[in-house]
């Protein structure tokens, strides 16, 4: 056998193997739950109904972890603040304190209103609609992950519930408006994301990076967005970790995020002046200072999603454990801690098992990404989720960050596209002029350069006056070189498709699913 073929296969071995751990891992963690349940329930009538839907939120919780964490730690990991191990260790610590310390204890069961369970008379029906809804958006995320598409986890819930619950009681039963809604928030959310993001970017672009002395410029610019950066995590864990202690109101919650913003302020003023003279004087000098305020913000950004995300798996999981337990089943329902850590380390353990992929796909393979653009990025998406809930606007912070991903890249297109067409007026406006050498080098110096640098020898283009001339077949070749694209349309076409069918197909296999357990059960 040739050593080629040889090296192939035991690739292909190692790969195998690497991929049988982890299923044995993940079926390990399902068996602790299947022992847990068991010997905590075996009193309960159906305590096999029960100890189903403990393993069904157990695989849902862990794709949760798999497909939707990555957009909290992919930018951080794709400009190289984080390894991917630092990454998933951070995340999985946040996602978990995150669920446990401010998962809230009471969330509807229904998510979003999407049913009424008033329709749902059979206890029994009751039941097979969560497990249905339950393991049909879990199923969606699984192929969603293997398919290398981050999809809102809240979406395939809300499909789930919204299927089985059709299935169970017909058309009437869903709310529309609701429905309405979430498919506005499928724009609303992306958009706004990449707004916001691209905002940021641009200011630091002017503000910043086009400055003759970037470092300089950063000593002023970078403490202050740093600041606004505390400002909104502090807001939002007031708003959702503080207030299960003592009640906090919206204006409270954002005064004490400016308090920690001035806070942070003046701490952080002084080392970003202590440490700029060691800075080369260049992007990548200033993108230094953003390495730590990235690996906060992923660390934030994991456990607000931890907080919020975690009634996606256990959500209908409580709903099942207090009709079999309780005999109840109403819209809202106590979500016991034993659930809740269920949920908090299902996450953790499909983020570290399954989540590199997802990772890798937001932070490097939409587009390229560096510090201070992760930065504008996780800052993005704090700012749009915390307006947004307090707005009462249904919006995803899956399609938030991703669309703020996409943002940052668009933005890079224009302004060197913009410049492009400049620089092409320049050419044109000069033709016939002598000195072409000269000119060729500096026009290649500027296909070259970074987008920062453009405008800087744009500047020099100019006062080169009749002498900036080159050929019109140079002049093509620069144009397409400006004209690149900076942001993969296969991806944004795969992540778009791929948000427009998460309700849809999650509610098909939730109906599925509940005419199967309806099949199963019945005499």
């Amino acid at each position: 056998m040739q050593v080629k073929e040889y090296l192939k296969i035991e690739k292909a071995a190692s790969l195998s193997r690497s991929e049988v751990g982890r299923l044995g891992v993940a079926i390990i963690f399902i068996v602790l739950v299947v022992i847990y349940t068991g010997s905590n329930f075996a009193h309960v009538e159906q305590a096999y109904l029960l100890i189903s839907a403990a393993v069904i939120g157990a695989y849902m919780a862990m794709n949760i972890g798999a497909n939707d964490v990555a957009n909290n730690v992919g930018p951080a990991v794709g400009s190289f603040a984080l390894t991917l191990t630092g990454a998933i260790a951070i995340a999985a610590v946040f996602e978990a304190g995150g669920a446990i310390i401010a998962g809230g204890d009471v969330v509807s069961t229904v998510k979003k209103g999407i049913i009424d369970p008033a329709d749902i008379n059979d206890a029994n029906v009751f039941v097979w609609v969560m497990m249905g809804a339950l393991m049909g958006a879990a199923i969606w995320l699984n192929a969603a992950t293997w398919l290398g598409a981050p999809v809102s986890t809240t979406h395939a819930i809300v499909g789930g519930v919204m299927g089985a619950g059709i299935a169970a009681g017909g058309w009437d039963i869903v709310n529309w408006d609701s429905m309405g809604k979430i498919a506005l928030s499928w724009v609303i959310s992306p958009v706004t994301g990449g707004i916001v993001a691209a905002g940021f970017l641009y200011t630091l672009k002017k503000m910043v990076f086009f400055r003759d002395d970037p470092v300089e410029a950063a000593k002023r610019v970078v403490p202050v967005m740093i600041a606004i950066m505390a400002w909104a995590f502090t807001t939002y864990i007031f708003l959702k970790g503080v207030s299960k202690i003592i009640s906090v109101s919206f204006p409270t919650a954002l005064v004490a995020g400016l308090l920690v913003a001035a806070l942070v302020w003046v701490l952080v003023t002084p080392i970003i002046r202590k440490a700029a003279p060691g800075l080369t004087p260049d992007r990548d000098g200033v993108n230094r200072l953003f390495t730590i305020p990235l690996i906060l913000s992923a660390a934030l950004l994991s456990f607000a999603h931890g907080a919020n995300d975690v009634a996606n798996a256990v959500g209908p999981l409580a709903g099942v454990v207090d009709v079999l337990t309780e005999g109840a089943g109403g819209a809202k329902v106590a979500i016991p801690l034993w659930i809740m850590v269920i949920g908090a380390l299902g996450i953790a353990v499909g983020l570290a098992l399954f989540g590199p992929k997802l990772i890798r796909t937001v932070g490097s393979e939409i587009t390229e990404l560096d510090r201070s653009r992760a930065f504008c990025i996780a800052l993005a998406a704090a700012i749009t989720v915390i307006i947004a809930s307090q707005m009462g606007m249904p919006i995803s912070s899956t399609h938030v960050a991703l669309g703020a991903v996409f943002g940052v890249g668009f933005l890079r297109e224009f302004l060197e596209q913009r410049l492009g067409r400049v620089v092409e007026n320049v050419l044109a406006s000069h033709k016939g002029q002598p000195d072409f050498l000269e000119t060729e080098r500096v026009l290649n110096d500027f296909r070259n350069a970074p987008p920062e640098d453009k405008l800087r020898i744009l500047t020099e283009l100019k006062k080169m006056g009749a002498e900036a001339v080159i050929p019109a077949a140079q002049r093509k070749e620069l144009q397409k070189a400006l004209k690149r694209q900076l942001v993969k349309r296969s991806a944004l076409l795969k992540i778009i498709s791929a948000w427009i069918i998460t309700v849809p197909v999650s509610a098909f296999l939730a109906a599925m699913f509940y005419f199967v357990l309806r099949g199963m059960m019945l005499p």
